[in-house]
């Protein structure tokens, strides 16, 4: 039998305790469940009052830990509204598709006047042929003749709306009964669907709140910090935040690894540099976990790495992401920013590109000055640049987008890199700001990143 999976989108904005009540209930009718948050819509504008990195991340929460329920954010990164025919057509190889709608977008059916026949794009052809998980809310009077050919009714014994919800924010009520309160905490964070402009730091605590540790137990610094901690943290699942003890590459794989948790990084360093971290000095048994804390949100890179056929593979990356030469010659490059060839050869050992977070490391041993932790801002940096002269980095918007193409592929081939994991070779990489990956580091409000930053800066 073909795998049987519900295609369910929607605004999601935000996502709260109905939606997450109607996915489990899906699940228990088909193999998996698939939702969709879209991105832009035309005719719904509310669905840009707030930016798509944090409706990712609050879809992440609701969902995340539902079983069979998986979230596809391909919507908010490509920043686009996928329709139905379109999902169809994605997705039709993975299996039996089934389409959720509400039993509102059915009525007049029989006449071939519902909603999806009227409105939605190849509407009459979607209404014979696909199939339709319809959901039926209580008290709702669904007449038989107005159902598509092929369709299965789902009851519901839920109530709620994301405009409820919205609402509730918006007046500065209390939303514990209409979301979950990893949401809820959120949502509070950073002022989302209250604040004009939403927050991308707050200050918090996590005192009391339980943590996931990832510890290498190898490392005899990291060993010492972990036994102060021993038999107090918890599996991931039951986790309030992540505690990280190592170096800032102990964070970079926890990052890669569980940023779709959605749960706060919290790094103890036992390593070198430790920017990612905070001090050893700052943690004590007695003391942890701390009760004043920064919560940033600092944003991910979007990569796509083109091989020699043309093919492009997705990656995401915290710090940085870059080209070097992968053998004794220097590495001839193209830069296109924002479509527009910038530098037609780069004479060079390799390019970057790095976030804030990202520019105190590789990016500033190649020259590239640190950028505040809140910048908004990123950065292309060249490494051991020949041509042209004098040139070393140049800062980027937020909406920038770049592509390092390699001119000379075959007798100058280069290697990529994504927060120094090695991605092979490659004949160019096209980067931009994620939109809708992000990580949370947390740091005492005693040591910050942002004074770490400034430390750099005036040379401490």
């Amino acid at each position: 039998m073909p795998k049987r999976i519900a295609i369910f989108g929607g605004s999601f904005n935000p996502p709260g305790n109905h939606h997450a009540a109607i996915a489990a209930r899906l699940a228990q009718e088909f193999d998996e469940v698939r939702v969709i948050p879209c991105g832009p819509r035309p005719d719904k504008p509310v669905t840009d009052g707030v930016p798509s990195v944090y409706r990712a991340a609050l879809a992440d929460i609701v969902f995340g830990g539902l079983a069979k329920v998986t979230v596809d954010l391909s919507d908010f990164e490509q920043e686009t509204f996928t329709r139905n025919h379109e999902l169809q057509r994605r997705f039709e190889g993975d299996g039996e598709l089934w389409h959720v709608v509400g039993a509102d977008l059915l009525t007049g059916g029989a006449r071939g006047e519902s909603l999806i026949q009227r409105t939605w794009a190849r509407g009459l052809e979607l209404w014979q042929q696909v199939n339709f998980a319809v959901l039926k809310r209580p008290g709702y009077t669904l007449e038989a003749g107005d159902l598509p050919p092929h369709a299965r009714v789902i009851e519901l014994l839920v109530e709620g709306s994301s405009t409820e919800i919205r609402e509730h924010l918006s007046q500065g009520k209390c939303v514990r009964s209409l979301v979950p309160p990893r949401a809820e905490a959120y949502l509070a964070r950073y002022g989302l669907y209250r604040a004009p402009v939403p927050g991308n730091w707050a200050r918090g605590t996590l005192e009391g709140a339980k943590f996931f540790l990832q510890a290498d137990v190898e490392n005899p610094r990291v060993q010492e910090l972990s036994t102060l901690l021993e038999g107090r943290h918890v599996e991931a699942r039951e986790a309030d935040f992540i505690n990280v003890i190592g170096g800032d590459g102990a964070m970079l794989r926890s990052i890669r690894e569980h940023w779709r948790t959605r749960l706060p990084f919290f790094g103890i360093n036992a390593g070198h540099l430790g920017f990612l971290l905070n001090a050893r000095e700052q943690v004590t048994a007695n003391s942890f976990p701390p009760s004043d804390v920064i919560f940033r949100q600092m944003p991910m890179l979007f990569l796509e790495f083109e091989d020699e056929e043309g093919r492009r593979h997705p990656a995401h990356g915290f710090n940085d992401s870059w080209l070097e030469r992968a053998t004794s010659q220097s590495a001839w490059l193209e830069i296109t920013v924002n479509h527009v060839r910038r530098i037609p050869k780069l004479v060079c050992d390799g390019a970057l590109v790095a976030t804030a977070a990202g520019s105190t490391a590789y990016a500033r041993s190649m020259g590239a000055a640190p950028l505040l932790a809140d910048t908004p801002a990123w950065l292309l940096v060249g490494s051991n640049v020949l041509q042209p002269a004098h040139w070393r980095s140049a800062l980027l918007s937020p909406d920038t987008t770049v592509e390092i193409r390699n001119i000379d592929p075959k007798h100058r081939p280069v290697q990529a890199y994504v927060d120094g994991l090695s991605m092979g070779r490659v004949v160019a990489l096209h980067a931009r700001m994620s939109r809708a990956a992000a990580a949370e580091l947390v740091f005492c409000a005693s040591h910050d990143m942002a004074e770490k930053i400034a430390a750099i800066q005036f040379g401490a």
